[in-house]
């Protein structure tokens, strides 16, 4: 049997390869968008993608299985759960007519080549969410090596139960889906202890509070040190623990979820951009367009196109591009060349594919020295901020995850996470400046950015609430 994680580093996900070396046949697990790097990886190790599988309609990435399902692939999705989530694309092929697809129930067992597939239902971070133990039978074995968890089981953590309500809008979803999370919890205490864990994320995914950063386990090792797994011995104690203190989700989860559920837009491949110049800069409008600057901040805060959101290419920069760039804007690029792959294959891989161009970050420099107006972000120190709200009516933004606000914050600061803040800034007053802060000053200068892309006067606290601290400047906590 073959097997290959293919990891995100960005949104933090995994896809798992799977193939019978026998057959040629493989399978891919949860795949993103971009969908060249799995036949690829296929066809190095003499294999071809022939099924893809879901474990669950997914919030954090846009779906690659309908782009494997446009090329003949197989799919085998979930058929359990309400109607409200159930897969509405199936019937749309291209010129007509249906995918080649399986819906499947709880013990159903497909076959990719030699290589048994049985999906488990395993609800509570969605209500169609499955697990997919893998047996060898090719290698002549009867029992399954291990099993993709998708969002259910994490190294260290549980899926979180809350995003149908907090993500999706789903009002009163989280504590019934909290209970369903906890009969899957104990479900799992029967599953043996030697199946290998293949997650769908590490750490840094939204779909959790406390992943681990290790990328695999046991089941046995999950059963005897996860927090969530061990919280489960009474169904009150495991929905009070598992919804506390869970981090806002993305903005764009929402809109994942609608897009996965009705079929993600058709590429047909990664975008190519065109490549602008210095001279078209001055017709683009960053009020109604993106204009995605993935230069360093110290670039961006000294001189940037107006209205450009600052978005360097980080580990944060999809989760950070979905929340604050909208589906329907035009999208213009300022990447490095040698980085524009990557930042238009982090930009679909959220839904962003509106391309209008792509610009080098030299053409900046070109354009203001060609007398183009370029404007600038203003970063104050500690001791500047305390004269500032001193001499003005400043407003203090913390967009800090609200856990992180609850434990100390600036006193009289107002809290909306960064990830939020598009759809909270009617929340945010125009008559005043704006103190924008996070703990080290990277979450705040993106929002400093999307705020004076909307008009507002911003100041970035320069090392943040970490820095107020290390000051000894007044908190409340």
């Amino acid at each position: 049997m073959f097997f290959r994680m293919v990891y995100d580093d960005k949104l933090a996900e995994a896809a798992y390869l799977i193939g019978c070396q026998r057959t040629g046949d493989a399978i891919v697990i949860d795949p993103e968008r971009d969908v060249d790097r799995y036949e690829m990886l296929a066809a190095a190790n003499g294999l071809k993608i022939v099924a893809a599988a879901e474990t669950h309609i997914h919030a954090d990435i846009l779906s690659g299985s309908r782009e494997l399902a446009e090329k003949g692939v197989r799919v085998y999705l979930s058929d359990e759960g309400d109607a409200d989530w159930k897969y509405q694309w199936l019937n749309k092929r291209t010129g007509g007519g249906s995918y080649l697809h399986q819906l499947l129930k709880d013990g159903d067992v497909f076959m990719v080549g030699n290589i048994e597939l049985k999906a488990v239902h395993t609800p509570g971070h969605t209500p169609e969410h499955m697990c997919f133990m893998v047996t060898d039978r090719g290698g002549g074995a009867d029992k399954p090596i291990g099993v993709a968890t998708g969002d259910f089981v994490f190294v260290g953590d549980l899926g979180r139960p809350d995003l149908l309500e907090s993500a999706a809008g789903f009002a009163g979803k989280a504590d019934s889906s909290a209970r369903r999370l906890y009969q899957s919890a104990r479900g799992f205490m029967n599953w043996p202890d030697y199946l290998q864990v293949w997650p769908a994320h590490g750490a840094g995914s939204a779909c959790g509070k406390s992943l681990g950063a290790v990328p695999q386990s046991t089941v046995g090792y999950e059963k005897m040190f996860n927090p969530s797994i061990a919280a489960a011995r009474s169904e009150q104690e495991f929905v009070d623990f598992i919804l506390d203190a869970q981090p806002e989700p993305p903005l764009y989860f929402a809109r994942m979820k609608r897009d996965n559920k009705m079929g993600p837009k058709l590429l047909g491949g990664v975008p190519k951009p065109s490549q602008l110049l210095s001279t078209d800069l001055a017709a683009i409008d960053g009020r109604t367009a993106a204009i995605v600057d993935t230069r360093p901040w110290s670039d961006f805060k000294a001189g940037h196109v107006p209205g450009a959101l600052s978005l360097p290419l980080g580990k944060s920069f999809s989760t950070d591009a979905g929340s604050m760039v909208v589906e329907t804007e035009t999208i213009y690029l300022i990447a490095d060349p040698s980085r524009l792959d990557e930042a238009v294959r982090a930009l679909i891989r959220v839904g962003l594919d509106n391309f209008s161009g792509w610009l080098d970050p030299a053409a900046v420099g070109q354009y203001a020295a060609a007398g183009g107006k370029l404007v600038s972000t203003s970063e104050v120190s500690i001791a500047e901020a305390q004269a500032m709200l001193g001499a003005t009516q400043s407003l203090i933004l913390d967009v800090r995850r609200s856990a992180e606000f609850a434990a100390g914050h600036i006193s009289g600061a107002k809290n909306i996470a960064h990830t939020r803040l598009l759809a909270h800034l009617g929340e945010v007053p125009k008559d005043r400046p704006i103190l924008v802060h996070c703990q080290g000053g990277n979450r705040s200068a993106r929002a400093c950015s999307l705020l004076q892309k909307h008009g507002y006067e911003v100041a970035n606290l320069a090392g943040g609430f970490g820095a107020w601290e290390q000051a000894k400047a007044p908190i409340e906590r």
